[in-house]
């Protein structure tokens, strides 16, 4: 197996490709339970038919746990986007449908988005009264059983060589609703400091989805603080200004 050819560097991950294979290495405190639910929910979506990667190995290398999937060779829609700026807003068209397009399928066997985020709200750094709010909000929000990627954004689509679009990294997928998927991707936008580009992609969900923007705006909060559980000191302290949004009613 050859590591010489990085292709990603994540907080926990390294990523290298070995011809046409893709060799993601986690870092050795890297929980094994997560890595091998990373790689079930990727099986499991494989089942779905969508294009993505398929599983081919989850192995251990030097003490560490790598998962190995079919390598795509091409390009992700944020590479796309950065290089041709002008039609930013074809990529993002492109991102929603692709993503309506992941939210057309179901997968029983996913775990459910509703039971990971009353879990991830109890975990938040927020008062008991704030946490109760947003537990009540969250069980008064309809039920669906949609694939929900948790972590859907340009870098996570690549654009094969083919112009077939395949979709990475499922370690955050569960069954849910659909306009909290979308309200983690417009909150990623912001993250990720492009305001224009969380305004634009929200519009074109709403749109294309026939979804009413209020309705997504609802699920903010919920997605925020569920959210906040994760990450570093000044995203926790982003996402946790948003628990307090004016409430959509």
């Amino acid at each position: 197996m050859n590591l010489d050819n990085v292709i990603a560097v994540r907080k926990t991950k390294t990523v290298y490709r070995d011809g046409d294979r893709c060799i993601k290495v986690f870092d050795e405190d890297y929980s094994k339970a997560d890595v091998l639910n990373e790689a079930l929910n990727q099986a499991r979506i494989e089942e779905t038919g969508l294009n993505i990667p398929k599983i081919l190995e989850v192995t251990m290398i030097d003490g560490k746990w790598a998962i190995i999937t079919e390598f795509i060779k091409g390009k992700t829609l944020a590479e796309l986007i950065q290089e041709d700026i002008e039609n930013k807003d074809k990529y993002l068209a492109m991102l929603v449908d692709i993503q309506l397009e992941v939210q057309s399928k179901t997968c029983p066997l996913l775990n459910k988005l509703k039971d990971k985020m009353n879990r991830k709200i109890s975990q938040a750094e927020l008062d008991a009264t704030t946490r109760y709010e947003l537990h009540t909000r969250l069980e008064g929000m309809p039920k669906h059983n949609k694939v929900c990627h948790g972590d859907f954004n340009p870098s996570n689509i690549i654009i094969a060589e083919d112009s077939t679009p395949y979709i990475i990294d499922w370690a955050h997928a569960t069954q849910g609703n659909a306009s909290a998927d979308a309200a983690r991707t417009y909150l990623l936008f912001w993250l990720n400091g492009d305001i224009d580009g969380a305004k634009t992609y929200l519009d074109l969900f709403c749109k294309k989805s026939n979804t009413a923007r209020q309705y997504v705006q609802k699920w903010m909060p919920i997605v925020a603080a569920s959210q906040s559980v994760k990450g570093n000191e000044k995203e926790r302290e982003f996402l946790l200004s948003w628990v307090d949004v004016v409430d959509y009613e």
